[in-house]
């Protein structure tokens, strides 16, 4: 295994999530300023879009429109590049609390995972050990949305849908369920169903606490670890192949850069509402890996 340490990239964010390498620049939500940034390479950060209801996934249609999930609402706005913002999509018929991370395939079917549950109330309440048991906690549905912003509900019953991506051939999309500490993988046709449920990687054994998650070329997986200052890059069957050690907890991760061997995280010191509103303790870190980007985000 190879270890890696990271730099700060970029201080001085709330909580920063979903990041994605487009264009030549890393655009990424920032929860609590409630928007869309890109930064470049020079270090210029753009604030794209204002998000009232506080932005998450991000992913591109075929023709460029950039959708955005919108959390606290559960819906999907899609930005055109004249700047005009319309809704995509209302998940309020199968999302059961805030919405979250997202993945879009080649074909413009967008993939959207929600918490399930208020995961943070029940936390303050019952502490970090009533999370340990993913049977006894509300499960959630991963959606999907049609091209034309159609939803649908791709999987039910997941244990906190999160970070998703898919193989660059397209016909794998594999999912981060955060509570079961597991990453899930299914078959994906053209028509964005999903069959064949199967354990891709059981995380458990490992202490991991899977959020957002990246591939490369090799199908080897980086995954952000929520309850530590890692990204760790695992390979089908759970074996870890790789580590980067960060500044505080990571949330997020993507393989960018114009090599797409730059490891990108979104860090923060919790990911508790409260502490991440009311301060600017978060950071993109970054280092540089050996195998570069692949599928998508």
């Amino acid at each position: 295994m190879t270890t890696y340490d990271a730099a700060v990239v970029r201080e001085g964010l709330h909580f920063g999530e979903s990041p994605r390498w487009h264009d030549g620049r890393l655009w990424y939500s920032d929860f609590f300023d409630h928007a869309v940034h890109a930064l470049a390479e020079d270090g210029t950060d753009e604030r794209v879009l204002q998000v009232a209801g506080q932005p998450s996934g991000i992913g591109w249609m075929p023709d460029g429109d950039m959708l955005v999930v919108s959390m606290r609402d559960r819906r999907v706005l899609r930005r055109a590049a004249t700047g005009n913002v319309v809704e995509h999509a209302d998940l309020s018929g199968v999302a059961t609390f805030h919405c979250n991370d997202m993945v879009v395939d080649g074909a413009g079917h967008a993939f959207v995972g929600n918490f399930g549950f208020d995961l943070h109330a029940f936390a303050n309440e019952h502490g970090s050990d009533g999370l340990v048991d993913p049977s006894i906690l509300p499960s959630a549905v991963l959606a999907r949305v049609d091209p034309d912003g159609t939803v649908a509900v791709a999987v039910p019953e997941m244990s906190f849908p999160n970070g998703s991506v898919i193989s660059p051939d397209g016909r794998t999309l594999i999912v981060a369920e955060t509570l079961a500490r597991r990453l899930s993988a299914f078959d994906l046709d053209d028509q964005g169903n999903v069959t064949r449920r199967r354990v891709w990687a059981d995380l458990a054994p490992l202490g991991l606490l899977p959020d957002g998650i990246c591939q490369d070329t090799d199908g080897a997986v980086w995954v952000a670890n929520a309850v530590g200052p890692t990204a760790n890059r695992i390979a089908e069957g759970g074996e870890v192949l790789d580590e980067v050690t960060f500044s505080q907890n990571c949330y997020a991760c993507m393989l960018g850069g114009s090599s797409g061997t730059e490891l990108f995280a979104m860090t923060a010191p919790s990911s508790d509402p409260r502490d991440a509103s009311a301060a600017r303790n978060g950071r993109i870190e970054s280092a540089a890996v050996r195998v570069p980007h692949a599928g998508r985000p």
